[in-house]
C-alpha cells in the first residue's frame, strides 16, 4: 500500500513512518519518549484498560507502572539527553518526590511529583467523571547521559505511577539579540520573587517594532498583558526563560505582527473554570503573527483564539496538561497554519477549529502529535470552510473523543458548518475512540458527526491508518440522535489494523463511497449500518474497488458489537427487518419508510396517494437466508378491513431485483390482529427486501405499520 502509513511499535517507542511518496505523520519533536512499561521496574505494571476513570485509561499506551515508595522503574536512554520529563500519577491529595540516578549514580537533584494540577472534576459536562489524572515535571540533569545509559527513577516518598519519560537534549540558553529590549532592564525580576508584569508592559512598549528579551530566569506576572502588537517577545529557550502566569495575553483585538517564542509560560490552573481566561493567550494576535518553540503548561487553554488572528501560524510548541482545550480557533480563523507541536494530557478537544459567529477558512492542523487528550477529541473540527487536517499523530483519546471529529455540533448560535472541501489526509490514529457514556455506545477512531445538521460539505478522507481502536475504525453518526444526513463523504486509501468491533459504525442516513481500504484483525464484522432513530434512512456504502478484509455486516441492530466477539450467528427467531434502513419510492406527510421496522405497530409506513404501483425496500445488511414475512397494519378497529396487492422482489447487490412471490392479494383485517403471513420459497436468498403494492381496497396507497423478515418458516 504505497500511500498509507505504518506505525512502528518497538521497545516502548510510538513512531509513525511513511514511504517517500507520503510523509510521516506527526511532529517533528526534540525529545524522544520511552513508555514506562517497556522498561525493567520492580514496580507494578497496571493496564492495559479503556475504561472511563480508570488510571490506565489515560495513560499512554492504557498501560504504565506503578511505584511504591523505594521502587523505581529504570529506563535505557535512546538517545544522548540532558533533560528529562516525565508524565507521571499520584494519588489525590500527595506530594512526593522521585529520585533520580544515572548508571546506579543517585543524582543531586530530584523530580517534585504533585497532585495539585489533577483529578478535575466538570459535572456540568455530561458524561464526565473525575479525570485528568497524570501531569508533567521536568529536570536539567546536570549532566550527559548517552544512548544506552541507565536512568532510573525511584518512588522516594509517596506511590507514583509513572507513564512516560522523554529524553532530550537542551541546548544552552540563547543570547540576546542585538538592540532588543530586556524585561530586566524594566525592572522584571528573573528570580521569580518580584512581580514583573509592569516591566513586561514597559518593555513592550518600548520595543513597538522591534524584539522583547526574556533572559533565563524567572519571572511572576499577576495578571495578564494587553495591547500587545508589532513586536516580538522571545526568551532564551523553553528550558531557560519561564514565565509563571496563568493569564498571559489577554486582548479582543491587535493590529497584528506579533511573534511569541522560546520560552516557556507555566501558569497555576488547578480546576476548569469556564468562565475564566486563563489562557496563554485569550482572543487576538491580530493578522501575520506566529507562535513557536513554547513551552505551554498548567492553563486552562493554551490558544482560545478570537477576532482577527489572519494567517498566524503555530508551531514547534509543547502543550501540557490543560484543563481544556490546547488551542481553539473560536471562529473567524483564515489561513491559519498549526503545526508541528506536541500536545500530551489535555482536558478537552487537543486541537479544535469552532466556528462561532464567523466560519474558519483555509485552515489547517499539520503535522501534530497528540497523546491522551483525557474528556474529548485529539482534533475536532466543529464546522467550517475549506479546512484541512493533515499528517497528523494522535493517540490514546478517552471518554466523549473520537481521534478525529469532523462534526456539525453547534454548541451555540451563530455557528457556520462544514462547507466547501474538508480535506482529511495522511492522519495516524493509534488506540483511539472511546465508549461514549451518553450514548452507552462507542465512538469511532474517525467520526464524521452531522449532530445538528446534514453534513452537506465534501469530506476527503484519504492516506488513513488506524491501528490498535478499541472500537471502531470510522464512524458515521448524527450524534444528537436526530438523524441528519452525513453524505458525500469519500474515503480512499486506509489501513485499519486490529480493530476491535467493526471498520465502519453507520449510524445515520448519508453516503459514502471507500476504496483501497483494507482491513486486518477486525474484532466483530466489516459493517455496523444500523442508522438511528430507527427508520431514519439508509446509509450508502459504495465499494470504489480496492477494498479488503472488511466484507461482513454485523447481523443484529438490536445489539451492540463488543471488542473481539465476531459476528454470532443470527438468531433463527429474529426479525432480520428491525431497525434496518429502509426507503420507498414515494410517502405521505409524516408517515415515512422507517416506520415500518420501527418495532412499534402502532406507527406505520403510508405511500403517495392516488399513485399505484409503489414500493418499500429494506436493507436487511447483509444477503442471507429469508423464509417467512409477516406484514402487518396497525392493530386498532379504526383500520378496517381491506386487501393489498403485494409482489415480493429481492436483490443481493441493490441494484438488480427479481421477483420472490408474484402479486397476490393479501387480507388485512383488525378482527385477526390485521396481519398477513406471506411465505417465501426455499433457497430464498437475499439482502434487499422490496415490496411493491399495485392496489389498497382500504386506501389509495400501500401502507404497512411493520414488515418482519424471518430467516427461517
Amino acid at each position: 500500500m504505497p500511500t498509507s502509513l505504518t506505525v512502528a511499535l518497538a521497545a516502548g517507542l510510538l513512531t509513525a513512518t511513511a514511504p517517500t511518496s507520503h510523509a510521516a505523520a506527526g511532529a517533528t519533536l526534540p525529545f524522544t519518549s520511552v513508555e514506562a512499561e517497556s522498561a525493567a521496574t520492580t514496580g507494578t505494571k497496571i493496564g492495559p484498560d479503556h475504561t472511563q476513570g480508570t488510571l490506565a485509561s489515560e495513560a499512554s499506551g492504557r498501560q504504565a507502572v506503578r511505584l511504591a515508595a523505594g521502587r523505581r522503574v529504570e529506563f535505557t536512554a535512546p538517545r544522548a539527553a540532558n533533560a528529562l520529563n516525565v508524565a507521571y500519577s499520584v494519588p489525590d491529595g500527595q506530594t512526593g518526590t522521585l529520585n533520580v540516578y544515572v548508571n546506579g549514580t543517585k543524582l543531586a537533584r530530584t523530580i517534585p511529583v504533585t497532585s495539585k494540577y489533577s483529578y478535575v472534576d466538570t459535572g456540568w459536562i455530561p458524561g464526565a467523571k473525575t479525570h485528568h489524572f497524570y501531569d508533567n515535571a521536568r529536570l536539567l540533569l546536570g549532566q550527559n547521559v548517552q544512548a544506552g545509559d541507565k536512568v532510573a527513577l525511584e518512588a522516594a516518598n509517596a506511590e507514583v505511577t509513572v507513564d512516560v519519560a522523554d529524553f532530550e537534549q537542551v541546548a544552552g540558553a540563547a543570547g540576546q539579540p542585538a538592540g532588543s529590549v530586556s524585561v530586566t532592564s524594566k525592572g522584571a525580576d528573573p528570580s521569580g520573587q518580584g512581580d514583573s508584569t509592569q516591566a513586561f508592559r514597559d518593555a513592550i512598549a518600548a520595543a513597538q517594532g522591534g524584539v522583547v528579551w526574556i533572559p533565563p530566569g524567572e519571572y511572576r506576572l499577576t495578571s495578564s498583558l494587553s495591547g500587545v502588537q508589532n513586536v516580538t517577545l522571545q526568551g532564551a529557550g523553553s528550558w531557560h526563560s519561564i514565565v509563571r502566569t496563568s493569564r498571559f495575553i489577554d486582548q479582543s483585538s491587535s493590529s497584528g505582527g506579533v511573534h511569541i517564542k522560546d520560552f516557556a509560560v507555566i501558569g497555576e490552573v488547578t480546576e476548569r473554570v469556564d468562565s475564566n481566561p486563563d489562557n496563554f493567550v485569550n482572543g487576538s494576535l491580530g493578522p501575520n503573527s506566529s507562535v513557536s518553540g513554547m513551552w505551554l503548561q498548567h492553563l486552562k487553554v493554551g490558544l482560545w483564539l478570537m477576532g482577527n488572528n489572519d494567517n498566524l501560524v503555530v508551531e514547534n510548541n509543547r502543550f501540557l496538561d490543560m484543563t481544556a482545550d490546547g488551542l481553539n480557533l473560536n471562529g473567524n480563523a483564515r489561513g491559519v497554519r498549526v503545526r508541528h507541536n506536541f500536545l500530551r494530557n489535555q482536558g478537552d478537544d487537543a486541537l479544535a477549529m469552532w466556528s462561532l459567529y464567523a466560519p474558519d477558512t483555509n485552515s489547517s492542523f499539520e503535522n501534530n502529535t497528540i497523546t491522551q487528550p483525557n474528556l474529548a477529541n485529539g482534533i475536532a473540527i466543529y464546522g467550517g470552510t475549506d479546512i484541512t487536517v493533515k499528517d497528523n499523530l494522535i493517540s490514546d483519546t478517552n471518554a466523549l473523543g473520537s481521534g478525529i471529529a469532523i462534526s456539525n455540533q453547534k454548541f451555540l448560535d451563530p455557528f457556520h458548518p462544514l462547507s466547501g472541501t474538508i480535506t482529511v489526509d495522511g492522519n495516524t490514529l493509534v488506540r483511539t475512540g472511546a465508549m461514549n457514556p451518553n450514548w452507552n455506545h462507542p465512538m469511532g477512531a474517525l467520526r464524521v458527526d452531522s449532530y445538528d445538521s446534514p453534513i452537506e460539505a465534501n469530506v476527503r478522507i484519504t492516506n488513513t491508518t488506524i491501528t490498535d481502536s478499541p472500537y471502531s475504525a470510522f464512524e458515521f453518526v448524527s450524534g444528537s440522535g436526530r438523524g441528519f444526513a452525513a453524505k458525500n463523504i469519500t474515503v480512499d486509501g486506509a489501513t485499519v489494523r486490529d480493530t476491535g468491533t467493526v471498520v465502519v459504525q453507520a449510524e445515520t442516513q448519508g453516503a459514502a463511497t471507500f476504496r483501497n481500504v483494507t482491513a486486518t484483525g477486525v474484532g466483530a464484522a466489516g459493517v455496523y449500518n444500523c442508522p438511528y432513530p430507527s427508520g431514519s434512512g439508509s446509509f450508502t456504502l459504495t465499494d470504489g474497488g480496492g477494498n479488503s478484509g472488511w466484507s461482513s455486516t454485523w447481523s443484529d441492530c438490536s445489539t451492540w458489537p463488543q471488542p473481539g466477539q465476531g459476528n454470532p450467528d443470527p438468531d433463527p427467531n429474529r426479525n432480520l427487518a428491525k431497525g434496518r434502513p429502509a426507503t420507498a419510492t414515494g410517502s405521505q406527510d409524516v408517515y415515512t419508510p422507517g416506520k415500518a421496522v420501527d418495532g412499534d405497530a402502532n406507527t406505520y409506513w403510508e405511500s403517495a396517494n392516488n399513485a399505484f404501483p409503489q414500493s418499500w425496500t429494506v436493507d436487511l445488511g447483509s444477503p442471507g437466508a429469508v423464509r417467512r414475512l409477516v406484514l402487518k397494519l396497525p392493530p386498532s378497529s379504526a383500520w378496517g378491513a381491506r386487501t393489498q396487492t403485494v409482489t415480493v422482489l429481492g436483490s443481493t447487490d441493490g441494484s438488480t431485483y427479481s421477483t420472490v412471490v408474484g402479486a397476490t392479494g393479501y387480507r388485512f383485517d383488525p378482527a385477526t390482529g390485521n396481519t398477513a403471513t406471506v411465505a417465501l420459497p426455499d433457497g430464498t436468498n437475499l439482502r434487499y427486501l422490496r415490496l411493491s403494492v399495485s392496489a389498497n381496497t382500504g386506501w389509495p396507497a400501500g401502507q404497512f405499520s411493520e414488515v418482519e423478515a424471518y430467516p427461517t418458516s
